[in-house]
């Protein structure tokens, strides 16, 4: 920890440039972000297929119960676009 001694005014004068240049940082970090977004590339077939819920395939018992069979999956989605 820092031991700061002065008057009043003069712990304003220091301090208060301080929180001025962190917020000004922070405000122009905001504004980059807001410009400068990512852009998206397609998905492809299979994650397409994977993210369609009706196309789950699910263990129905056993230790991966309620886990995707992706095996199973990878098979039907093969078959499919034939």
């Amino acid at each position: 920890m820092v031991k700061i001694e002065g008057t009043l005014n003069e712990l304003r004068a220091l301090l208060g440039d301080a929180e001025r240049a962190t917020a000004s940082v922070v405000e122009t970090v905001e504004e980059v972000k807001t410009t400068a977004k990512k852009t998206r590339r397609k998905l492809s077939k299979w994650q397409r297929y994977i993210k369609n819920r009706a196309n789950h395939i699910k263990f129905k018992r056993g230790d991966k119960k309620g886990r995707l069979d992706l095996a199973a999956m990878s098979k039907a989605f093969k078959r499919s676009n034939k």
